[in-house]
């Protein structure tokens, strides 16, 4: 509890994802090295197609967790005793501002007076 802030502010930051897929990688990589690794040294296996299945894995590993990125930092937060969509809500909030800005712009340039 005493990380409870820095929690919150690591998944409502600018660069969450960039750190959601960092802590991701670190999940995934270390699995799929060992089934590369058993498919050469214990299965004998060639070593392209050990590398193949492994960077497979990892691919795989990767899109799931990232396909799922913002439910899962919504979750991490409930650990930490926050409401359900936390994260979700404080990153729409920190963006609020140049959202409004990238929309004024946007009609400034493509919407006309007259409609």
């Amino acid at each position: 509890m005493r990380h409870r802030e820095w929690v919150k502010d690591d998944v409502t930051g600018t660069n969450w994802l960039l750190r959601f897929t960092f802590r991701s990688l670190t999940q995934v990589f270390p699995l799929t090295a060992a089934i590369t690794l058993t498919l050469v040294l214990g299965l004998d296996s060639p070593w392209p197609l050990a590398i193949a299945c492994g960077a497979l894995g990892l691919i795989v590993g990767l899109y799931f967790a990232l396909s799922y990125a913002p439910e899962s930092v919504d979750y991490r937060l409930t650990k930490y005793r926050y409401p359900r969509g936390s994260a979700t809500e404080g990153r729409r909030e920190r963006n609020a501002e140049r959202e409004s800005e990238r929309q004024a712009r946007y009609d400034a340039a493509w919407r006309s007076s007259e409609e």
